[in-house]
This record gives structure tokens, sequence and C-alpha cells, in this order.
């Protein structure tokens, strides 16, 4: 998995626009690439059916059909929704090499991917991604 930095955000707000549209634990981990404390978020156990977008635009991420159960105290999916919904940039902060998960439309921060964890998955890739950071549209089919 070798990190992408896509284009530029397809949706740019200022620091003060971004401050006023979300909550501050919202914009901690949004904008500031904070994490949210494992086990607290509101997706982490929950099994229902739909799609995944981002929470400060809207975009469109993950489809709970690649969610599955890592444990890890975060929502986990195996991969994103097709095309380029998300980005990916190298992260050496807290003294770690990991990978940084970015919206691609408004460059937020989600979590980060990590790789080779064994998980029976098809790709054998966790997106460790902040509930705080989605928001989740239930199909109406379900």
């Amino acid at each position: 998995m070798k990190p992408v930095v896509g284009a530029a955000p397809k949706v740019v707000k200022s620091d003060q626009e971004w401050r006023q549209q979300l909550t501050p634990d919202e914009y901690r981990v949004l904008r500031q690439a904070g994490t949210e404390r494992a086990f607290t978020g509101e997706y982490t156990d929950t099994s229902t059916v739909g799609v995944y977008a981002c929470r400060a635009c809207g975009a469109e991420l993950f489809r709970s059909s690649t969610k599955f159960e890592s444990h890890c105290g975060w929502p986990s999916f195996f991969s994103p929704l097709a095309g380029d919904a998300v980005i990916l940039r190298d992260d050496s902060t807290m003294g770690m090499a990991r990978t940084e998960v970015l919206c691609a439309t408004c460059h937020s921060h989600l979590g980060h991917v990590f790789e080779g964890e064994g998980y029976d998955t098809p790709t054998d890739q966790r997106y460790c991604i902040n509930s705080i950071s989605l928001t989740l549209s239930p199909d109406d089919q379900a």
C-alpha cells in the first residue's frame, strides 16, 4: 500500500467556517487529525446496512458491506468505495510510521489504514476510522 496524496480538495472552507460547521470534537478529529477514544464512537458496533459518508462534506466513503469486527475500538472497513473516495498520506506523528486516511473531497482526517494484520478479509487491510468522522445513511431496503 503506497500512500498517495490526491489533488487539491474540492470542498474548501476557511478555518472559521469549519469551526462554525463542526462541533469542537468533530473539528479536533476531522480538521486537526485527532482521534476519538477507543470504544466510544457511535458506529463502533453498529451493523446497520448503508453508506458511511464524511461528516464534514457528505462525500460517500465506505459501504457497510466492507465493515468488519476488528475489536480495535473503532469502526473498521476492509476497503473504501471504488474510485478515489479517500486519499492516503504518510503519517509519522506519535513516533510511528502509519498511513493516514483522508476524505478525497475535503481532505478531512478520517483515521488510518493498516495491512498485514491477518484479518480474514478480502484485502487484508483495516481502515480504522473515527466514528466522529462519519455519518451513516441506512439503505431504504434494509
